[in-house]
């Protein structure tokens, strides 16, 4: 099936506390001479139709990169799934894909492989999985879904529900195999930034 980007929707996370790295918003954290935020907008912009950022904080900066910016429906930092509630809700498009702003090696096919399989499947959603070591390892906020998806997910989190991979092993979903696990790697540490920032 041939992809119809126009139809895509991407959403950059970018709403969590970024404890791990000092509380800092990792978005908006220097690397290789630019925000780590605009790596991602790089690398996904030419695989969706439109493009939105969902932040909870220092909303001005974000919308510096020229993009549509929506915090959480919910309060309180409630991790992915609110963020993806909110990217669901502002979707004017079928599909929605969704990739976190602290991985600027996203593969430059992430859209294409997981539509792919999400049509070939007729699932409702699709992840990104990897194998490390010989152990599956899925990345649940590298994923592309049907935007009809909505209600079900806004039942599960008036549910006291968070769990992203809860939520969506709920679904009639499909894992997606990609070859190169490093390309979903997270930058989570400031010593992890300044390792990747000169490798």
């Amino acid at each position: 099936m041939t992809i119809d980007t126009q139809q895509i929707t991407g959403l950059i996370l970018a709403g969590g506390r970024g404890s791990r790295m000092g509380s800092v918003d990792k978005g908006l954290q220097n690397f290789r001479g630019a925000p780590m935020v605009l790596h991602v907008i790089m690398r996904l912009s030419p695989q969706v139709g439109a493009l939105m950022i969902n932040a909870n904080r220092n909303l001005g900066p974000y919308e510096g990169f020229g993009l549509p910016v929506w915090p959480d429906q919910l309060t309180g930092f409630e991790g992915p799934l609110a963020g993806l509630q909110t990217g669901l809700s502002q979707c004017d498009t079928n599909y929605l894909v969704t990739a976190p702003c602290d991985s600027p090696f996203l593969p430059q096919d992430l859209v294409e492989r997981l539509f792919q399989a999400l049509t070939d499947n007729d699932a409702d959603l699709a992840v990104a999985v990897t194998e490390e070591e010989g152990r599956r390892q899925p990345h649940p906020v590298f994923c592309l879904m049907k935007a009809s998806v909505l209600p079900n997910l806004t039942a599960f989190l008036q549910l006291g529900e968070r769990k992203i991979d809860k939520w969506y092993r709920s679904l009639n979903f499909v894992e997606v195999m990609f070859p190169d696990e490093t390309a979903f790697r997270n930058i989570n540490t400031l010593d992890e930034l300044r390792r990747f920032e000169n490798t």
